[in-house]
């Protein structure tokens, strides 16, 4: 028998990171906790070593004043601990489920030690680009999607070649403001952002779900996962989000991945591919399911889809730009200080203030993304230290 394969675990604290937890613990027998790491959540992270017993464990910022561990085992600060846990050698295994931008270092790191990376954290790749590609070219690792959307694709190509790809289609939920008319767009409040119809998910995302944001960069995602040209990638509404991604080949055959609305099931197999692993979670019945409804985007009343494309398609650091920049208006708009359609108005701003180029090195983004949360900070009077550098 095997000994569990290490994990680190970037994330901890927030829902994909729960679920990976709640995902390792059904294989101890396959999958062993080596590194927990967290972004403020001090006191949570605390309870997890305590149930977990990892080796380490990685507070990315300073914690509340007074704060005193129980867990007496070794713990590490800063970038330079999700660093160290991201390329330790004694892990085969990194679940990068940091939220924001703060994620791309760590990223970088296990690509470039040829880890097997689980990417929950999006916005490193749209941000990253071709350094990520680069890395992991370099490093010989492997990176496989978290996202259910992209997974969803991984799995219904199959090992068949992009080539033979003539499109994909991400499905979207539409948000809990699908329905919902523009002109009541101005008296949208944080707490009905954050009630996501189908989805359980962190504040930040539930956002960008409303906004479509976080289409937009899946659509990225995709592009830059498969190599495919955005023109071969669409999006469509699926309320019910039981069908995660289509994949329709050249030949005229349309596949599809179907599935109850859970993290887990990706999770799993980002874990365990190309291995599928028993899993616990309720069968998928048809019947039960009823009708599988198709809805067109709403492009003009959720323009932060199209604005993100258009970075997307744009390149050099726009992506960057338009990551950074939505961070910031989503924190300013979850704390009042913007309304719901000031975040498009405040990233579109920022866009094009700052033009783009091409990336030329991790500390020309990171140069770049310091100076669009900078630009869009001063626009809506947020305080240097608030917004989007911190993740679960």
């Amino acid at each position: 028998m095997t000994e569990p394969r290490g994990v680190a675990l970037l994330g901890a604290t927030g829902s994909i990171g729960a679920s990976t937890l709640t995902v390792m613990g059904r294989h101890p027998d396959r999958f062993r906790v080596r590194s927990l790491a967290a972004g403020r959540k001090a006191a949570e992270l605390d309870a997890l070593a305590a149930r977990w017993d990892p080796d380490y464990v990685v507070l990315a910022a300073p914690s509340d004043s007074g704060f005193a561990p129980a867990w007496e085992g070794e713990w590490k600060y800063g970038e330079e601990g999700l660093v160290a846990a991201a390329a330790d050698p004694a892990v085969p295994i990194v679940v990068n489920a940091l939220v924001g931008f703060v994620g791309l270092s760590s990223t970088l790191a296990a690509l470039g030690a040829g880890k097997k990376l689980a990417l929950a954290n999006k916005e490193s790749l749209v941000a990253g680009g071709e350094l990520v590609l680069e890395a992991l070219k370099a490093g010989g690792g492997e990176l496989i999607p978290v996202d259910s959307e992209h997974s969803a694709i991984l799995q219904c190509l199959g090992g068949r070649p992009t080539s033979e790809i003539h499109r994909i289609t991400l499905t979207a939920s539409g948000g809990p403001f699908r329905e919902w008319p523009a002109e009541r767009f101005d008296s949208i409040r944080p707490e009905d952002a954050l009630a996501h119809p189908t989805w359980s998910m962190g504040h930040k995302i539930s956002v960008d779900s409303a906004t479509l944001a976080n289409k937009a960069l899946e659509v990225i995602e995709a592009h830059l996962l498969f190599g495919l040209d955005y023109d071969l990638i669409d999006v469509v509404v699926h309320p019910a989000s039981i069908v995660h991604s289509l994949v329709e080949f050249r030949d005229g055959s349309t596949v599809s991945q179907l599935g109850h609305p859970t993290m887990e099931v990706p999770i799993l197999y980002a874990l365990s591919a190309p291995e599928r692993l028993e899993n616990t979670f309720r069968s998928f019945d048809p019947a039960e399911t009823g009708r599988l409804e198709f809805e067109r985007l709403r492009h003009e009343d959720f323009p932060m889809f199209d604005i993100g494309i258009s970075a997307g398609r744009e390149g050099g650091t726009s992506p960057a730009v338009y990551n950074a920049a939505n961070e910031i208006a989503v924190h300013a708009f979850l704390e009042g200080r913007i309304t719901f359609p000031g975040i498009p108005a405040l990233v579109e701003r920022v866009l094009g203030e700052m033009g783009t180029s091409p990336v030329e090195s991790l500390e020309h983004l990171m140069s770049v993304d310091g100076e669009a949360r900078a630009r869009a900070r001063a626009a809506v009077g947020t305080p240097a230290a608030a917004g989007g550098e911190t993740s679960d």
